[in-house]
């Protein structure tokens, strides 16, 4: 018998959603956060590029504001109205200290409950190659966690204003080949595609497909294969690590 999934924690009211590119949330788990908003909670976006390499056919400095507005218009759809970029160079996101310290800034800032990342593992489920920007913004995200709580690591963030927040209880990582949770989104389905959508230049650059028709495919084939783990038509898996 499958194992099923269980459902997301519940008992929280501030998440922050970190990861490298714009369209990295809208490929799977915007519908969840359409519901948490629906529901009053709080979800912010932190990303670490403008993803201004990711359109082989425009020039970086002409690509990111287009990618960051269509980032700001996406998350606008599913309820999230703040969006911040950090400005790491997208294609080579290093992991270090330098990126860690960025996200337990966000961290001490948002005082979030719970955090949103992006499969931080080298490949997905061992089919395919994660890229290095994922792999790398998904674990100092999680190492994050625990910087942002501790006032003798980035000592300097509380000069600037920022108190350590030891408030994180959960980290969960969408895309992840080894989910342990999920939430019933389809009650945020639509919205999930029209977020999707709203990152069009990059789908029109990724498939001769009608955009359209590519993610409403897309989103319901990755909903397809967690249906029977999990109740719902549309659910949305995380493998969530507990603080």
């Amino acid at each position: 018998m499958t194992d099923q999934l269980e459902p997301m924690p519940e008992d929280w009211q501030r998440a922050l959603a970190v990861v490298a590119h714009p369209d990295d949330l809208e490929y799977g788990c915007s519908g969840a956060i359409a519901g948490w908003t629906d529901g009053g909670r709080e979800v912010a976006y932190l990303l670490a590029t403008r993803g201004e390499a990711g359109i082989n056919t425009i020039e970086p400095a002409k690509c990111a504001p287009l990618r960051e507005q269509e980032q700001i218009d996406s998350a606008a759809v599913v309820g999230v109205s703040t969006v911040e970029f950090l400005d790491h160079q997208d294609g080579v996101i290093e992991y270090g200290l330098g990126l860690r310290r960025d996200i337990a800034a966000a961290i001490r800032r948002h005082r979030p409950e719970l955090l949103i990342t992006l499969n931080h593992r080298d490949t997905w489920g061992g089919v395919a190659w994660n890229t290095p920007d994922h792999v790398a913004v998904g674990r100092a995200t999680l190492d994050a966690a625990a910087d942002a709580g501790n006032r003798w690591i980035f000592p300097e963030l509380a000069d600037e204003g920022l108190q350590p927040w030891d408030g994180v209880r959960w980290v969960a990582i969408a895309g992840s080949a080894s989910p342990t949770h999920a939430v019933d989104a389809t009650a945020g389905f639509e919205r999930a595609v029209r977020s999707l959508l709203a990152h069009r230049l990059y789908i029109e650059a990724l498939t001769d497909e009608d955009p359209e028709t590519y993610v409403r495919n897309f989103l319901r084939g990755n909903g397809a294969r967690a249906a029977e783990r999990f109740h719902g038509e549309f659910p949305v898996t995380f493998e969530v690590f507990s603080r």
